[in-house]
């Protein structure tokens, strides 16, 4: 079992209003949003597309209900922009975070992304990067996470669908290729599991590049109907590929045996997004927190 004074709980607002489809979940406010993930026993969140920008409003909305800010998301573009623009934005979002007291950025690599485009098959269209831009990006992630860990902030890599990063070796080549005092992963269950692996490998392979766990599920028959039609991401998420831990096929006894083994530290992080008008995101959150509950005693 894991200990409450290591492991915090929390769960993103993808599941209430997507940040990639903003008219899923349109009519959620954040008002809503929030309070509904405190109701189900989560006290942390990401930041979500409706969140106030102002950080002394979004501060005291979290700490009237006992929330906190985990970590966000950070699109990067090394491999075809200078560096220097993607460190201008990036420090932008370490000022944002540390004001909201967190210590996690998840950083995800989209140059030539496909992930949010809906006309292109994540299975076809996929971009596989030169050994040059290989190397910007790889140079980029670690001059980024010097800048990260001089602020207290982990830089934590987030294997996408769609990316440059998306396999186990690909994600196994970019953690070789970076320091490991200065990159780390924000480990995904649904983005390995859609890219039909086997999660637990980075686990095993990488205990000690593990610096932030999303915890997403995925219904099987609807990833076979996605692989099969060669879909996009956005219709694979608008289908309902993914949903929470234990509503899917994902082996979390396993993923949570081998975080356990290696003294894990930090956040378990819900991020399952679901079309809110199928999936009710207060009913589907706290299916999730039970299901943590029970499998790993927080």
């Amino acid at each position: 079992m894991f200990s409450k004074d290591k492991v915090r709980l929390g769960i993103a607002p993808i599941g209430w209003t997507n940040d990639d489809m903003p008219a899923l979940g349109g009519e959620n406010t954040f008002e809503q949003c929030v309070s509904e993930m405190a109701l189900a026993g989560f006290t942390g969140c990401e930041v979500g597309n409706k969140y106030p920008k102002d950080t002394a409003v979004l501060k005291e909305a979290l700490e009237l209900r006992g929330m906190r800010i985990a970590s966000k998301w950070f699109s990067s573009f090394l491999a075809t922009k200078p560096y220097e623009e993607t460190e201008k934005e990036f420090i932008k979002e370490l000022d944002y975070l540390e004001a909201m007291g967190a210590d996690r950025i998840n950083v995800s690599e989209q140059s030539y992304s496909v992930q949010g485009n809906e006309a292109l098959s994540i299975f076809d269209n996929k971009v596989h990067f030169t050994d040059e831009e290989w190397k910007k990006m790889c140079d980029g992630l670690n001059r980024l996470g010097k800048v990260a860990k001089d602020r207290g902030f982990k830089l934590c890599f987030h294997h996408h669908m769609g990316t440059g990063v998306q396999t186990i070796e690909e994600t196994a080549k970019m953690l070789d290729d970076t320091d490991p005092e200065l990159v780390y992963l924000c480990y995904d269950t649904g983005h390995f599991t859609f890219s039909g692996e086997d999660p637990t490998y980075i686990l095993k392979h990488y205990p000690d590049r593990i610096g932030h766990v999303h915890l997403k599920d995925v219904r099987a028959d609807v990833l076979k109907k996605a692989t099969e039609g060669r879909w996009s991401f956005l219709k694979a998420v608008r289908e309902g590929t993914f949903t929470v831990p234990g509503d899917g096929c994902v082996d979390f006894d396993a993923v949570f045996a081998e975080l356990e083994k290696m003294d894990y530290t930090g956040w378990f992080l819900v991020e399952a997004e679901q079309d809110p008008a199928k999936a009710n995101p207060l009913k589907y959150a706290k299916m999730a927190r039970r299901f943590i509950a029970e499998k790993t005693g927080l």
